[in-house]
Protein backbone atom coordinates (compact mmCIF):
# COMPACT_ATOMS: atom_id res chain seq x y z
CA UNK A 1 0.00 0.00 0.00
CA UNK A 2 2.90 2.13 0.49
CA UNK A 3 2.72 3.36 -3.16
CA UNK A 4 -0.57 5.20 -2.61
CA UNK A 5 1.30 7.59 -0.65
CA UNK A 6 4.44 7.79 -3.00
CA UNK A 7 3.71 11.18 -5.15
CA UNK A 8 5.23 13.93 -4.36
CA UNK A 9 3.35 16.75 -5.82
CA UNK A 10 -0.19 15.16 -4.51
CA UNK A 11 0.02 13.82 -1.17
CA UNK A 12 -2.28 11.28 0.29
CA UNK A 13 -5.18 11.71 2.77
CA UNK A 14 -4.39 10.09 6.20
CA UNK A 15 -7.80 8.26 6.30
CA UNK A 16 -7.16 5.08 7.90
CA UNK A 17 -3.27 3.98 8.57
CA UNK A 18 -1.65 1.78 10.37
CA UNK A 19 2.22 1.94 10.61
CA UNK A 20 3.42 -1.50 12.21
CA UNK A 21 6.78 -2.07 12.60
CA UNK A 22 9.20 0.83 13.53
CA UNK A 23 10.62 2.10 16.54
CA UNK A 24 8.86 4.75 18.05
CA UNK A 25 11.00 8.21 19.72
CA UNK A 26 8.87 11.07 21.68
CA UNK A 27 11.57 12.25 24.19
CA UNK A 28 9.23 14.42 25.43
CA UNK A 29 6.57 11.45 26.01
CA UNK A 30 8.76 9.38 27.31
CA UNK A 31 8.27 6.72 24.37
CA UNK A 32 10.78 4.85 22.93
CA UNK A 33 9.84 1.55 22.06
CA UNK A 34 8.33 -0.60 19.16
CA UNK A 35 4.84 0.43 18.47
CA UNK A 36 2.20 0.65 16.02
CA UNK A 37 0.76 3.57 15.29
CA UNK A 38 -3.12 3.94 13.86
CA UNK A 39 -3.91 7.32 12.08
CA UNK A 40 -7.54 7.77 11.24
CA UNK A 41 -8.59 11.25 9.69
CA UNK A 42 -5.17 12.26 10.48
CA UNK A 43 -5.31 12.00 14.33
CA UNK A 44 -3.17 9.50 16.69
CA UNK A 45 -3.91 6.28 18.32
CA UNK A 46 -0.54 4.73 19.95
CA UNK A 47 -0.02 1.56 20.88
CA UNK A 48 -3.10 -0.50 18.49
CA UNK A 49 -2.48 -4.49 19.27
CA UNK A 50 -5.32 -5.11 16.18
CA UNK A 51 -5.56 -3.25 12.83
CA UNK A 52 -8.48 -1.48 12.68
CA UNK A 53 -10.97 -2.77 9.62
CA UNK A 54 -9.94 -1.57 6.57
CA UNK A 55 -6.69 0.25 7.44
CA UNK A 56 -3.64 0.10 4.91
CA UNK A 57 -1.26 -1.69 6.24
CA UNK A 58 2.13 -0.07 6.49
CA UNK A 59 5.11 -2.31 7.56
CA UNK A 60 7.92 -0.06 8.79
CA UNK A 61 9.90 -2.58 10.14
CA UNK A 62 13.45 -1.12 10.97
CA UNK A 63 12.26 2.31 10.75
CA UNK A 64 11.99 5.05 12.90
CA UNK A 65 9.01 7.74 13.75
CA UNK A 66 9.46 10.62 15.54
CA UNK A 67 7.57 13.74 15.99
CA UNK A 68 8.15 15.89 12.56
CA UNK A 69 11.14 17.62 12.22
CA UNK A 70 11.09 21.76 11.64
CA UNK A 71 13.51 24.15 9.81
CA UNK A 72 13.30 27.55 11.50
CA UNK A 73 15.03 29.38 8.33
CA UNK A 74 14.35 28.55 5.09
CA UNK A 75 14.16 30.63 1.52
CA UNK A 76 11.24 29.50 -0.40
CA UNK A 77 12.16 32.24 -3.40
CA UNK A 78 8.77 32.83 -4.08
CA UNK A 79 7.44 35.61 -4.75
CA UNK A 80 9.94 37.19 -7.21
CA UNK A 81 12.77 34.60 -7.97
CA UNK A 82 10.28 31.27 -8.56
CA UNK A 83 12.89 29.94 -11.29
CA UNK A 84 15.28 28.95 -8.02
CA UNK A 85 12.29 28.27 -5.98
CA UNK A 86 8.84 27.83 -5.19
CA UNK A 87 6.45 28.07 -2.31
CA UNK A 88 5.27 23.98 -3.36
CA UNK A 89 9.10 22.88 -4.53
CA UNK A 90 10.13 24.26 -1.22
CA UNK A 91 7.30 22.14 0.31
CA UNK A 92 8.31 18.82 -1.92
CA UNK A 93 11.91 19.41 -0.86
CA UNK A 94 11.26 19.56 2.80
CA UNK A 95 8.86 16.36 2.79
CA UNK A 96 11.63 14.93 0.51
CA UNK A 97 14.17 15.84 3.92
CA UNK A 98 11.48 14.65 6.35
CA UNK A 99 10.45 18.04 7.59
CA UNK A 100 7.23 18.89 8.49
CA UNK A 101 7.21 22.07 8.91
CA UNK A 102 8.98 25.39 7.89
CA UNK A 103 9.93 29.06 8.80
CA UNK A 104 10.38 31.22 5.21
CA UNK A 105 12.66 33.78 5.51
CA UNK A 106 11.54 37.42 3.78
CA UNK A 107 13.82 38.67 1.61
CA UNK A 108 11.55 37.46 -1.45
CA UNK A 109 10.87 40.01 -4.66
CA UNK A 110 8.83 42.20 -3.17
CA UNK A 111 9.98 41.32 0.11
CA UNK A 112 7.19 40.18 2.94
CA UNK A 113 6.40 43.50 4.90
CA UNK A 114 2.86 42.89 5.52
CA UNK A 115 -0.07 41.18 5.99
CA UNK A 116 -1.04 40.35 2.52
CA UNK A 117 1.84 38.92 1.65
CA UNK A 118 2.42 36.69 4.81
CA UNK A 119 -1.53 35.51 4.13
CA UNK A 120 -0.59 34.99 0.69
CA UNK A 121 2.75 32.78 1.54
CA UNK A 122 0.49 30.82 4.51
CA UNK A 123 -2.05 30.28 2.40
CA UNK A 124 0.60 28.03 -0.34
CA UNK A 125 0.95 25.56 2.13
CA UNK A 126 -2.23 24.02 2.42
CA UNK A 127 -1.91 21.64 0.62
CA UNK A 128 0.90 19.93 1.74
CA UNK A 129 2.22 17.81 5.24
CA UNK A 130 4.25 20.61 5.84
CA UNK A 131 3.41 23.60 7.71
CA UNK A 132 4.76 27.10 6.39
CA UNK A 133 5.34 30.08 8.73
CA UNK A 134 6.59 33.27 7.86
CA UNK A 135 9.07 35.89 9.77
CA UNK A 136 7.95 38.74 8.34
CA UNK A 137 10.46 41.41 7.15
CA UNK A 138 11.18 44.07 10.27
CA UNK A 139 11.49 46.92 8.15
CA UNK A 140 9.58 48.51 5.13
CA UNK A 141 11.38 46.94 2.16
CA UNK A 142 14.12 45.70 3.94
CA UNK A 143 15.52 49.43 4.25
CA UNK A 144 16.69 49.44 7.33
CA UNK A 145 14.74 52.26 8.04
CA UNK A 146 10.78 52.38 8.70
CA UNK A 147 9.52 49.32 10.65
CA UNK A 148 6.91 47.43 9.30
CA UNK A 149 3.02 47.60 10.61
CA UNK A 150 4.03 44.97 13.35
CA UNK A 151 0.57 44.48 14.76
CA UNK A 152 -1.10 43.98 11.81
CA UNK A 153 1.31 41.23 10.52
CA UNK A 154 0.86 39.48 13.94
CA UNK A 155 -2.91 39.66 13.61
CA UNK A 156 -2.09 37.36 10.21
CA UNK A 157 0.41 34.53 12.24
CA UNK A 158 3.53 35.88 12.17
CA UNK A 159 5.91 35.78 15.65
CA UNK A 160 8.97 36.71 14.26
CA UNK A 161 10.52 39.54 12.36
CA UNK A 162 14.26 40.09 10.53
CA UNK A 163 15.63 41.49 7.48
CA UNK A 164 17.75 38.72 6.67
CA UNK A 165 19.78 38.33 4.48
CA UNK A 166 21.10 41.87 5.62
CA UNK A 167 20.84 43.14 9.39
CA UNK A 168 19.07 45.64 11.23
CA UNK A 169 22.36 47.97 11.02
CA UNK A 170 20.60 51.29 12.01
CA UNK A 171 20.99 50.36 16.10
CA UNK A 172 17.89 52.62 16.43
CA UNK A 173 15.56 50.78 14.26
CA UNK A 174 16.98 47.63 16.16
CA UNK A 175 16.41 48.67 19.59
CA UNK A 176 13.11 49.91 18.36
CA UNK A 177 12.01 46.72 16.56
CA UNK A 178 13.06 44.53 19.39
CA UNK A 179 10.70 46.91 21.97
CA UNK A 180 7.72 46.90 19.54
CA UNK A 181 7.74 42.61 18.89
CA UNK A 182 8.14 42.36 22.53
CA UNK A 183 5.15 44.40 23.53
CA UNK A 184 3.67 41.85 20.52
CA UNK A 185 5.05 38.48 21.90
CA UNK A 186 7.44 38.53 18.73
CA UNK A 187 11.29 38.06 18.59
CA UNK A 188 13.79 39.23 16.42
CA UNK A 189 15.75 37.30 13.76
CA UNK A 190 19.28 39.28 13.05
CA UNK A 191 21.54 38.15 10.46
CA UNK A 192 24.68 38.98 12.22
CA UNK A 193 26.54 41.18 9.82
CA UNK A 194 28.58 44.41 10.04
CA UNK A 195 28.43 45.36 6.28
CA UNK A 196 30.88 47.82 6.22
CA UNK A 197 33.46 44.84 7.60
CA UNK A 198 31.98 42.87 5.65
CA UNK A 199 32.17 44.96 2.26
CA UNK A 200 32.71 43.27 -1.02
CA UNK A 201 33.67 39.77 0.40
CA UNK A 202 33.07 36.81 -0.59
CA UNK A 203 34.88 34.01 1.53
CA UNK A 204 36.19 34.02 5.21
CA UNK A 205 39.05 36.58 5.22
CA UNK A 206 42.07 33.90 6.46
CA UNK A 207 44.43 31.36 5.08
CA UNK A 208 42.51 30.64 2.29
CA UNK A 209 41.33 34.44 1.26
CA UNK A 210 44.74 35.20 0.89
CA UNK A 211 46.12 32.10 -1.25
CA UNK A 212 43.26 32.87 -3.37
CA UNK A 213 43.02 36.50 -3.65
CA UNK A 214 39.62 36.57 -2.97
CA UNK A 215 38.40 39.46 -1.25
CA UNK A 216 37.44 38.21 2.52
CA UNK A 217 34.96 38.72 5.24
CA UNK A 218 36.75 39.03 8.81
CA UNK A 219 34.34 36.90 11.53
CA UNK A 220 34.59 40.31 13.63
CA UNK A 221 31.73 41.51 10.94
CA UNK A 222 29.45 38.61 12.42
CA UNK A 223 30.49 38.94 16.54
CA UNK A 224 30.58 42.59 16.70
CA UNK A 225 26.71 42.42 15.74
CA UNK A 226 26.22 39.83 17.65
CA UNK A 227 27.86 42.15 20.94
CA UNK A 228 25.45 44.83 19.83
CA UNK A 229 21.92 42.60 19.48
CA UNK A 230 22.87 41.31 22.88
CA UNK A 231 23.30 44.52 24.27
CA UNK A 232 20.54 46.13 22.90
CA UNK A 233 18.45 42.69 23.81
CA UNK A 234 19.46 43.65 27.32
CA UNK A 235 18.74 47.09 27.65
CA UNK A 236 14.84 46.10 26.57
CA UNK A 237 14.52 42.88 27.95
CA UNK A 238 13.25 41.74 24.04
CA UNK A 239 13.73 38.32 22.55
CA UNK A 240 16.22 38.22 19.62
CA UNK A 241 17.48 35.32 17.73
CA UNK A 242 20.83 35.01 16.26
CA UNK A 243 20.66 33.16 12.53
CA UNK A 244 23.21 31.31 11.10
CA UNK A 245 26.42 31.13 14.06
CA UNK A 246 29.94 30.62 12.55
CA UNK A 247 32.23 32.32 14.28
CA UNK A 248 34.29 31.28 18.08
CA UNK A 249 33.48 34.65 19.06
CA UNK A 250 30.26 34.83 18.37
CA UNK A 251 29.50 31.38 20.74
CA UNK A 252 31.45 33.18 23.26
CA UNK A 253 29.17 36.49 23.12
CA UNK A 254 26.00 33.80 22.96
CA UNK A 255 26.87 32.15 25.45
CA UNK A 256 28.08 34.89 27.92
CA UNK A 257 24.43 35.98 27.36
CA UNK A 258 22.61 32.91 28.38
CA UNK A 259 24.71 32.92 31.27
CA UNK A 260 23.05 35.77 32.09
CA UNK A 261 19.65 35.05 31.65
CA UNK A 262 18.76 36.76 28.27
CA UNK A 263 16.62 36.16 26.00
CA UNK A 264 19.02 35.31 23.46
CA UNK A 265 18.77 32.28 21.38
CA UNK A 266 21.03 31.10 17.97
CA UNK A 267 20.89 28.59 15.43
CA UNK A 268 23.64 26.83 13.14
CA UNK A 269 23.68 25.49 9.89
CA UNK A 270 25.11 21.98 8.89
CA UNK A 271 27.98 23.26 6.34
CA UNK A 272 29.45 25.89 9.26
CA UNK A 273 29.48 22.21 11.52
CA UNK A 274 30.93 20.37 8.92
CA UNK A 275 32.95 22.46 6.45
CA UNK A 276 35.83 25.43 6.36
CA UNK A 277 36.90 27.77 4.41
CA UNK A 278 39.51 25.13 2.79
CA UNK A 279 36.47 23.62 0.58
CA UNK A 280 36.80 26.88 -1.25
CA UNK A 281 40.08 26.28 -2.49
CA UNK A 282 38.61 25.09 -5.96
CA UNK A 283 36.84 28.16 -6.81
CA UNK A 284 33.31 26.13 -6.65
CA UNK A 285 30.68 28.55 -5.89
CA UNK A 286 28.32 25.55 -4.01
CA UNK A 287 31.14 26.76 -0.97
CA UNK A 288 29.98 29.90 -1.10
CA UNK A 289 27.61 31.23 1.27
CA UNK A 290 26.76 34.24 4.12
CA UNK A 291 27.88 33.85 6.57
CA UNK A 292 31.40 32.66 5.23
CA UNK A 293 32.74 28.82 5.40
CA UNK A 294 35.08 30.26 8.97
CA UNK A 295 38.80 28.23 9.81
CA UNK A 296 38.60 25.03 12.21
CA UNK A 297 38.84 27.03 14.86
CA UNK A 298 35.40 28.33 14.56
CA UNK A 299 34.03 25.49 12.97
CA UNK A 300 34.92 23.48 16.29
CA UNK A 301 33.37 26.22 18.63
CA UNK A 302 30.02 25.78 16.82
CA UNK A 303 30.03 22.25 17.14
CA UNK A 304 30.68 22.44 21.02
CA UNK A 305 28.40 25.19 21.18
CA UNK A 306 25.71 22.77 19.18
CA UNK A 307 26.09 19.77 21.42
CA UNK A 308 25.92 21.90 24.66
CA UNK A 309 23.09 23.31 23.73
CA UNK A 310 24.66 26.81 23.22
CA UNK A 311 23.07 27.29 19.96
CA UNK A 312 19.70 26.36 20.19
CA UNK A 313 18.38 25.10 16.60
CA UNK A 314 20.10 23.48 13.97
CA UNK A 315 18.15 24.64 10.50
CA UNK A 316 19.30 24.36 6.81
CA UNK A 317 19.34 28.48 5.66
CA UNK A 318 17.99 26.54 2.46
CA UNK A 319 18.99 28.82 -0.20
CA UNK A 320 18.24 27.94 -3.91
CA UNK A 321 19.95 29.47 -6.94
CA UNK A 322 19.41 28.81 -10.40
CA UNK A 323 22.30 26.88 -12.43
CA UNK A 324 23.13 30.26 -14.10
CA UNK A 325 23.57 32.42 -10.96
CA UNK A 326 25.74 29.73 -9.57
CA UNK A 327 27.88 29.15 -12.37
CA UNK A 328 29.06 32.45 -12.31
CA UNK A 329 32.44 33.61 -11.36
CA UNK A 330 33.24 32.89 -7.40
CA UNK A 331 33.19 36.78 -6.96
CA UNK A 332 30.22 37.44 -8.65
CA UNK A 333 28.17 34.59 -8.21
CA UNK A 334 24.91 34.87 -5.22
CA UNK A 335 26.01 33.09 -1.90
CA UNK A 336 23.89 30.72 -0.79
CA UNK A 337 23.17 26.40 -0.70
CA UNK A 338 20.26 23.97 -0.44
CA UNK A 339 19.94 22.20 2.76
CA UNK A 340 16.11 20.59 3.27
CA UNK A 341 17.34 17.39 1.77
CA UNK A 342 20.79 16.96 3.19
CA UNK A 343 19.76 17.81 6.66
CA UNK A 344 18.57 14.41 8.29
CA UNK A 345 21.48 12.22 6.60
CA UNK A 346 24.01 14.50 7.50
CA UNK A 347 22.97 14.73 11.47
CA UNK A 348 22.34 10.67 11.40
CA UNK A 349 26.09 10.22 9.78
CA UNK A 350 28.05 12.97 11.15
CA UNK A 351 26.46 14.10 14.66
CA UNK A 352 25.24 10.93 16.53
CA UNK A 353 28.81 9.59 15.72
CA UNK A 354 30.09 12.58 17.35
CA UNK A 355 28.98 12.41 20.93
CA UNK A 356 25.36 13.66 19.88
CA UNK A 357 22.65 11.85 21.54
CA UNK A 358 19.40 11.35 19.63
CA UNK A 359 17.26 13.23 22.18
CA UNK A 360 19.87 16.30 21.80
CA UNK A 361 19.30 16.14 17.85
CA UNK A 362 15.24 16.11 18.06
CA UNK A 363 15.63 18.74 20.95
CA UNK A 364 17.22 20.65 17.68
CA UNK A 365 15.07 19.97 15.24
CA UNK A 366 12.10 19.16 16.56
CA UNK A 367 11.37 21.27 19.83
CA UNK A 368 13.92 24.49 19.96
CA UNK A 369 12.31 25.82 16.50
CA UNK A 370 9.05 25.92 17.04
CA UNK A 371 9.53 27.20 20.92
CA UNK A 372 11.18 29.61 19.52
CA UNK A 373 8.02 30.80 17.08
CA UNK A 374 5.73 29.90 20.19
CA UNK A 375 4.36 27.37 18.53
CA UNK A 376 3.04 23.68 20.25
CA UNK A 377 5.51 20.70 19.72
CA UNK A 378 4.18 17.68 18.22
CA UNK A 379 3.34 14.29 20.49
CA UNK A 380 3.14 11.51 20.11
CA UNK A 381 0.12 10.72 21.78
CA UNK A 382 -3.53 8.78 21.49
CA UNK A 383 -6.02 12.00 20.45
CA UNK A 384 -3.04 13.99 18.68
CA UNK A 385 -2.90 14.93 15.33
CA UNK A 386 -0.62 13.07 13.35
CA UNK A 387 2.37 15.20 12.81
CA UNK A 388 5.52 12.62 12.14
CA UNK A 389 8.73 12.15 10.19
CA UNK A 390 9.71 8.85 9.26
CA UNK A 391 13.23 7.89 9.04
CA UNK A 392 14.94 4.89 7.53
CA UNK A 393 18.48 5.16 9.40
CA UNK A 394 20.19 2.26 7.73
CA UNK A 395 20.05 3.45 4.71
CA UNK A 396 23.34 4.35 2.87
CA UNK A 397 23.44 6.54 -0.59
CA UNK A 398 25.49 9.25 -1.96
CA UNK A 399 24.26 12.58 -2.46
CA UNK A 400 23.12 12.99 -5.93
CA UNK A 401 21.61 16.71 -6.68
CA UNK A 402 19.55 15.38 -9.30
CA UNK A 403 17.57 13.45 -7.43
CA UNK A 404 16.46 16.71 -5.18
CA UNK A 405 12.85 17.77 -5.00
CA UNK A 406 14.28 21.44 -4.68
CA UNK A 407 14.28 23.43 -8.24
CA UNK A 408 17.73 23.97 -7.24
CA UNK A 409 21.21 21.67 -7.30
CA UNK A 410 23.43 24.38 -5.45
CA UNK A 411 24.61 22.04 -2.37
CA UNK A 412 27.69 21.68 -1.26
CA UNK A 413 27.86 17.92 0.18
CA UNK A 414 27.22 16.32 -3.18
CA UNK A 415 28.45 12.57 -3.46
CA UNK A 416 28.62 12.56 0.39
CA UNK A 417 28.24 9.27 1.44
CA UNK A 418 25.54 9.49 4.07
CA UNK A 419 23.73 6.84 6.34
CA UNK A 420 19.78 7.53 7.36
CA UNK A 421 17.16 9.34 5.46
CA UNK A 422 13.71 10.78 5.60
CA UNK A 423 11.51 7.76 4.41
CA UNK A 424 8.13 9.65 4.73
CA UNK A 425 6.23 12.63 6.81
CA UNK A 426 2.65 12.60 8.04
CA UNK A 427 1.06 15.92 9.07
CA UNK A 428 -2.33 18.04 8.89
CA UNK A 429 -3.89 14.81 7.34
CA UNK A 430 -1.82 14.34 4.45
CA UNK A 431 0.82 11.43 4.20
CA UNK A 432 3.40 10.98 2.30
CA UNK A 433 5.43 7.60 2.57
CA UNK A 434 7.99 6.77 -0.07
CA UNK A 435 8.17 3.51 -1.96
CA UNK A 436 11.32 1.58 -2.13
Amino acid sequence: MINKYSRFDLPGQAENLFLTGARVIDPRQGIDQTLNLHIQNGNLNVGVDNVPEGADIIDLKGHWITPGWFDLHVHFREPGKEVAETIASGCQAAMNGGFTGVACMPNTNPPLDDAASVKWVLSQGKKFPVEINVIAAATKGRKGQELVEMSEIVEAGVRAFSDDGSPIHNSAVLRHSMEYANMLGARIFEHAEDPDLAADGSMNEGEWSTRLGVAGIPSIAESIDVIRCIEIAEFTGAAVHICHVSTRESVEWIRWAKQRKLRVTAEVCPHHLLLTEEACKDFDTNFKMNPPLRMEEDRKACWDAFLDGTLDVYCTDHAPHSWEDKTQEFDVAPFGVVGLETALGLAFTHFLSQGMSLEKLLDRVVYAPREILSLPAPEITTGSLANLTIIEPEARYKVNPDEFRSYSRNTPFKNWELQGRAKGVINRGFALIKGN
